[in-house]
């Protein structure tokens, strides 16, 4: 008889059989780092399959994780903030974007609030997502879905639009051509295809009410940034 190291049940075998913990633990290799990286960047739970099924059928794979089976793709949340690293990993490379302000104005709170926003992708997306929820909970409050159903539905399409503004970054990279307006399009028609196929795919209204919560979402996103920004800069008397 064994006694588990875990939770000090007795078991024979290899196994404890109340909690499951092993007897031999495999040495550390380079096999266990690589699925150590591959588990952190959610490789090994079906990243590629979620980009597929994203950009083939985003209504009903999204509707599946919702209601029947939430292992078949990976984590909303994590996915939104994989992708927006992806896009900034690129963006630092190739210096898509122009950098906000320089070091004379970096105590200006606008010129830190949108620096912010641009250097962290991940945490802006999602908190442009809650706004944009808000007016989808709005437009489609017959749908069912609550305000946390339509916030994941919005880290899944938001993630991919980081990865389609990532293909877009690494054309304009390689070939320097401004390709990051044409992205934005892009974009917005992924975004506004993919929440019109989730909320009903047959009805072109749908559509129209997605393409109108995207934009009033980033609206208010930005008014809210330029409102706080304000706010700091009374406060402070900048």
């Amino acid at each position: 008889m064994e006694i588990c190291k875990s939770c000090n049940e007795s078991f024979q075998g290899n196994f404890c059989s109340n909690c499951g913990y092993s007897v031999y633990i495999k040495r550390i290799d380079h096999t266990y780092i690589r699925n150590e990286i591959l588990s952190i960047f959610n490789f090994d739970k079906g990243i590629f399959l979620t980009i597929k099924e994203l950009f083939i059928r985003p209504g009903e794979s999204i509707k599946e994780f919702l209601t029947t089976d939430r292992n078949r793709l990976v984590k909303p949340v994590l996915f939104i903030l994989i992708t927006s690293i992806i896009y900034s990993l690129i963006n630092n490379y190739f210096k898509i974007e122009i950098q906000y302000g320089n070091h004379q104005e970096m105590n200006n709170p606008m010129v830190l609030i949108f620096g912010w926003i641009q250097n962290n992708y991940g945490y802006a997306n999602i908190l442009m997502a809650v706004f944009i929820s808000f007016i989808l909970r709005l437009f489609f409050r017959k749908s069912g879905y609550n305000i946390y159903e339509i916030l994941i539905l919005l880290c899944f399409v938001m993630g991919m639009g980081m990865l389609i503004f990532s293909f877009f970054a690494i054309l304009e990279g390689l070939t320097q051509s401004s390709l990051m307006n044409f992205a934005s399009i892009v974009g917005a028609i992924y975004t506004t295809w993919a929440i019109g196929h989730f909320f009903g795919k047959k009805k072109f209204i749908n559509y129209i009410k997605a393409l109108t919560s995207y934009i009033l979402g980033m609206i208010l996103f930005s008014f809210s940034a330029i409102f706080l920004a304000i706010l700091i800069s009374l406060i402070t008397k900048q």
